[in-house]
Parts: structure tokens; C-alpha cells; sequence
């Protein structure tokens, strides 16, 4: 899982860690594990709440953690 691409999108959409914790009612600490990799089995349930944050199909926030 490449969590990389979760900030890749977030910084895209010109939106802080902060703002997408606030949105997605996901800890920015969270946030931050997986986007830097610390976390790689984060729950579905986080990331249809992350997709949801982000405006994004979640089906499309998976694809984006699949590819390297």
C-alpha cells in the first residue's frame, strides 16, 4: 500500500492534514502514519471516511494505494 498517494491527492486538492482529520473524523496522527507508510492495514471504514474527505470515489483512493 502506497499511503503516499492519500497525500499526493490531499496536497492536489490543496488541502492541510489538518483540514482533512476535521472533514474525515480520522486523527491527523492517523492520517499521518499512513500517508508516511507507518500504517499500511488502515480499515475500510477509515478510508470510505479519507475518500469521502477528499471528494473522491473510494473506489479510486484504493486504486491510488495500489500503484507505486
Amino acid at each position: 500500500m502506497n499511503g503516499g498517494n492519500i497525500r499526493m491527492i490531499r496536497e492536489e486538492k490543496g488541502m492541510t492534514l489538518n483540514e482533512l482529520a476535521a472533514l474525515s473524523g480520522v486523527s491527523k496522527s492517523y492520517i499521518s502514519y499512513i500517508e508516511r507508510g507507518m500504517q499500511k492495514n488502515p480499515s475500510i471504514s477509515v478510508l470510505e471516511k479519507i475518500s469521502t474527505a477528499l471528494g473522491i470515489e473510494f473506489i479510486e483512493l484504493i486504486e491510488s494505494l495500489n500503484k507505486k
